[in-house]
């Protein structure tokens, strides 16, 4: 059996643990991963690019356990009445290949992207850092929140987002939560007196969200929308003058924000920093960006996260996934019709 979690049973999960809570409870488990980070077999996602979006499988193991994750990016899909992001994930034994768990990731996604931007921020951005300034207020902006303020005790937010209706529903979910969140005119408003810079828009496109002119020195850029080959959020320039920090470079350069430069252009891995190996933010008016394009070592971690936290209880439903006879080599055996061929 495989154990299995719909998307019911992430709901109430979520819903009775706590959003702040899982994002730390993720955190977690990505320090635990990017500590051994070269154990991992690491490949770039593997992408169907068609006119309307992509649909990607993002495979890894650290050599007792296999992930993966299916996910799709369409960014005309709310106008359709459909997510932008959807994803379903599953863990498996290297050792025999059999599969344990399997889970929605839609929801799961959002919590891990947000843990992410709370991994790099803490070993990035300024230890003083008092104001997040979000640009697109889609499906990721409330997570991003809520995970800053867990992780980095941020509660306040300038939001900006083209769509007025996106941006109202953001200020009328986290007000009541507890947070001082002024409505920005625009990019450059939002990001106006900022320490962290979220970065997550839809639009697949090579976009200048942010240009030169708008960025302070000290800020820490959190550009997470750039996920493709031909979008991306910053001014070229803006890349140039940050210090700048990706997941997997072979996959970063070919979707992120420095796929505007050069191929040799300096970067830092971030697993480095966290080890020890390598310098994060050297100086307060250094201008950090994370350059997060979403790996799958980082699903790999939430994955293990929710499957340590369902185990046993009545979030998680078995599945019967795996065709299974009694005698290894003999898988006729379970459509047989033997007996009623001899009568």
């Amino acid at each position: 059996m495989v154990n299995y979690v719909d998307v019911n049973n992430m709901r109430r999960w979520i819903s009775d643990t706590g959003i702040e809570p899982i994002i730390m409870g993720i955190v977690g488990y990505l320090e635990q991963d990017y500590a051994k980070w070269p154990q991992f077999d690491k490949t770039p996602r593997v992408a169907a690019h068609s006119a309307e979006g992509v649909i990607e499988l993002m495979p890894t193991s650290d050599g007792e356990t296999y992930a993966f994750k299916y996910v799709n990016g369409h960014p005309s899909n709310p106008g359709n009445g459909f997510q932008t992001v959807t994803a379903l994930g599953m863990l498996a034994r290297v050792d025999n290949g059999y599969p344990t768990f399997l889970s929605e990731m839609t929801l799961l996604t959002a919590l891990r992207t947000a843990a992410t931007s709370v991994l790099a921020a803490r070993a990035l951005a300024r230890p003083d850092s008092k104001v997040l300034a979000l640009i697109g207020t889609g499906t990721q902006s409330e997570f991003q929140a809520l995970g800053f303020r867990a992780g980095l005790g941020i509660t306040r937010l300038r939001a900006w987002d083209t769509d007025p209706a996106a941006l109202d529903k953001f200020i009328r979910n986290v007000e009541p939560l507890g947070f001082e969140v002024v409505r920005a005119t625009s990019a450059a408003d939002a990001v106006a007196g900022a320490d962290i810079v979220t970065t997550c828009t839809a639009d697949k496109a090579n976009a200048k969200i942010l240009t030169t002119g708008m960025i302070e020195p000290g800020m820490h850029l959190n550009a997470i929308g750039g996920d493709c080959p031909g979008k991306t959020e910053l001014e070229a320039d803006i890349v140039r003058n940050s210090t700048v920090f990706v997941e997997f470079p072979e996959q970063t350069r070919i979707e992120g924000e420095i796929q505007q430069l050069e191929a040799d252009s300096p970067i830092t891995e971030l697993w480095e920093v966290l080890a020890g190996r390598a310098a994060g933010r050297t100086s307060v008016d250094e201008v950090t960006l994370f350059d997060s394009v979403g790996f799958a070592i980082e699903d790999f971690s939430a994955l293990r996260y929710v499957f340590d936290a369902v185990r046993g209880t009545d979030y998680a439903t078995d599945l019967d996934l795996i065709a299974d006879p009694a005698d290894p080599k003999d898988l006729f055996s379970l459509v047989s019709r033997a007996p009623a061929l001899l009568a």
